[in-house]
């Protein structure tokens, strides 16, 4: 690899994840804008690549889709987050080709994972939806596979990893609206989506060179993994209560719920995962004990999260990675601040979609942690030897 490539290999890496973390924002502030189903067609928007503008243009989407009356301060924003999406799965494609380019198999692998994702979109539009989903399945499993089988550091693979996910995440996407916001289904976008700005952010920092001089912080290592995945779960239960309207469940009261501390609840209805196909989610459909139990299970996990990452910060202050430690402390402080705050004011859109934002950043510092507890070679290394 030339210095020129891996400079571009660098950059891409860094603009991906950026790039990602602005995806998530917009996405949150579409879902929370209530902005779901603002194109009821998918990846069109009304038969359309952008969306009705002219008065003929809504006259004819109204009446192709009379269920679904066209607002045009919603639609906009739905394809516009359908744009970024593209644009950020066509930096994946090529961080992951840049990747996987010496080794024959794994670059041919990228390239035809990436066709057919084309052409299942195309067989979708056509709505042939097997070959859709069978070409969808194979986007998602070459790239897997190569990931897998590719002879390099861990940067590297997780690039091509990134392809699939990104993959997997469109077709969520795709779901997201032809399954009428299935709670499970948007909770799995969000996820999709914290997923792949995980991924490309890691292999940022690694690219970077971020790491230790020596393998002497295993244990923090270990410790890390964990307030990752505490935080990752916490983020899936926060989808679940955006994605099942019960950010409000509670009214305007914390930290009690409804005037008491343990309010009627029923977390059995409030908890289940699947429910009939052809229902539509948009506004929720569980009633006020199902929506209290989840608040109240995402206040718990709020309490367990900020209590572990709050130790984790000074443990790894106390470690010698001050600079890591201080970024969780204020991030983690700045979160549960902002959720104090969605439930105090009511929710309002710029708070609420600073709060999911946030829970990105939060990720992104103990991605930093864990890049800075590891060792620094492989990776960085593996790109200055022109690799």
């Amino acid at each position: 690899m030339t210095a020129r490539s891996t400079k571009v290999l660098r950059g891409l890496a860094l603009l991906a994840a950026v790039f990602a973390f602005g995806v998530v924002m917009f996405g949150a502030f579409v879902r929370l804008s209530n902005a779901g189903l603002s194109c009821p067609d998918w990846p069109t928007c009304y038969g359309r690549a952008t969306w009705p503008e002219q008065q003929h243009e809504i006259a004819q989407a109204n009446q192709a889709f009379p269920d679904r009356p066209y607002e045009t301060h919603k639609a906009w924003r739905e394809q516009v987050h359908r744009f970024l999406a593209g644009t950020l799965g066509a930096l994946v494609f090529a961080l992951a080709l840049i990747a996987s380019w010496r080794s024959r198999w794994e670059r041919y692998a990228v390239i035809v994972g990436a066709i057919c994702a084309a052409i299942g979109v195309g067989m979708y539009m056509r709505g042939e939806h097997h070959w859709s989903l069978l070409l969808s399945a194979a986007a998602i499993g070459l790239p897997l596979i190569a990931a897998m089988k590719l002879r390099r550091p861990g940067a590297w693979r997780i690039s091509v990893l990134a392809l699939a996910v990104v993959v997997f995440q469109a077709m969520l996407g795709m779901w997201t609206v032809t399954l009428l916001l299935k709670p499970i289904v948007v909770m799995g976008h969000l996820m999709g989506g914290i997923t792949t700005f995980a991924l490309l952010a890691y292999v940022a920092l690694r690219y970077a060179g971020v790491g230790a001089q020596d393998d002497g912080y295993a244990g923090l290592r270990k410790a890390v993994v964990l307030g990752i995945v505490l935080l990752l779960a916490q983020i899936a239960l926060g989808g679940w209560t955006s994605s099942n309207y019960a950010a409000l469940a509670c009214g305007t009261d914390f930290p009690k719920c409804l005037g008491q501390w343990m309010p009627p609840t029923d977390f059995r209805e409030g908890f289940v995962l699947w429910r009939g196909v052809g229902v539509n989610y948009e506004g929720g459909v569980l009633d006020m004990a199902a929506r209290s139990a989840i608040q109240i299970a995402h206040r718990f996990g709020a309490l367990v999260v900020f209590c572990y990452l709050a130790w984790l910060s000074h443990r790894a202050s106390r470690r010698g990675l001050r600079a890591q430690g201080l970024a969780i402390a204020v991030v983690l402080v700045t979160q549960v601040l902002l959720g104090i705050s969605n439930v105090h004011f009511g929710l309002p859109l710029p708070v609420a979609t600073l709060h999911n934002g946030v829970a990105a950043l939060l990720l992104f510092t103990l991605l930093a942690a864990l890049a800075r507890t590891q060792k620094r070679h492989d990776d960085a290394m593996f790109l200055s030897l022109g690799h």
